[in-house]
């Protein structure tokens, strides 16, 4: 049985990658080496010989990237946190930004009081990735998830159940519209944090191939300003916070500051806090339901 050296390989992918203008190529050459292999991308060297059936599979795997179909619809999956979500065709494939307010998240719910049951709301869920995320970390908290698009939804109950499966306390999946003025009505003014990366790209932007022709276009376009999802929903999430709450929003690179003046403007919001991505850019909004202490 002929057996091909895999480093090779890999290098003459990486520029195939590189050629077709992938932003990574040799980290997706390698990921998609080691996703077919079954094994951690770190170890990839443990396998220095593969068969000729692999070695198809991989070139199959490295022309549909060259293609720009998404890293993640190949492997199947895409990272948040500690967990591993389920993700294809129909739902948003969770970039690594939103890794960063993630974290806030979990500092915020870090910082608050230990006399009640942390409740946390996850708009715009997508796969889910945000709220289990969450939920995974911090089993404590009770999670809801709201999400309308039926397409997204099959993926975010795929998901919820592999976390239940895997041991995960259970979240809560609205299949429901963020700006519903009757959505989660039982919660008004119960929420400690609501979370969202709703759709906020301006409508004509230039996209990615992978995003244009593969992210379901609802999930991604806010109209003229990339805000008109955002501007519908904040009345919910005005009444759903509890005085003290934060909400965290993640926005595009070009309308942070406009989100940031939303927030302000409304009188509902105090502690507004712009943050960066490790890019540097402009990536989400945080800030504080008032409480009636607060200076006018």
């Amino acid at each position: 049985m002929s057996r091909t050296a895999l480093r090779p390989v890999i290098e003459s992918a990486s520029e195939k990658l590189r050629s077709a203008g992938v932003a990574s190529p040799r980290a997706d050459a390698e990921l998609l080496a080691a996703h077919l292999l079954g094994v951690e991308r770190p170890r990839l060297a443990l396998v220095p010989m593969v068969e000729a059936s692999v070695l198809e599979r991989y070139q199959e795997l490295v022309d549909r990237r060259v293609r720009r179909e998404p890293l993640q619809y190949l492997t199947g999956v895409a990272a948040m946190g500690e967990i591993e979500l389920a993700v294809g065709p129909g739902v948003f494939v969770p970039r690594p930004e939103t890794e960063l307010l993630f974290a806030w998240a979990l500092a915020h719910l870090e910082s608050l009081p230990h006399d009640h049951q942390p409740i946390v709301v996850d708009l715009c869920t997508g796969s889910g990735a945000l709220a289990l995320a969450v939920a995974h970390a911090r089993p404590d908290a009770r999670v809801h998830a709201v999400e309308i698009d039926p397409d997204a939804l099959i993926w975010a109950r795929r998901n919820a159940d592999a976390r239940i499966a895997d041991g995960d306390t259970p979240i809560v999946l609205h299949a429901d519209d963020v700006t519903d003025p009757d959505l989660l009505t039982e919660l008004n003014g119960r929420v400690d944090l609501v979370l969202a990366n709703p759709p906020y790209i301006p409508d004509g932007a230039e996209l990615e191939p992978e995003v244009a022709d593969h992210d379901p276009h609802r999930a991604l376009f806010g109209g003229p300003d990339g805000l008109d999802v955002v501007r519908a929903m904040l009345p919910t999430v005005t009444r759903l916070l509890r005085p003290g709450g934060a909400t965290g929003i993640e926005h595009d690179d070009t309308n942070g500051s406009a989100l940031a003046a939303l927030l302000s403007d409304s009188r509902a919001f105090t502690e507004v806090v712009e943050h960066p991505d490790l890019a540097g850019r402009p990536r989400f909004v945080v800030a504080r339901r008032t409480t009636p202490g607060d200076p006018a």
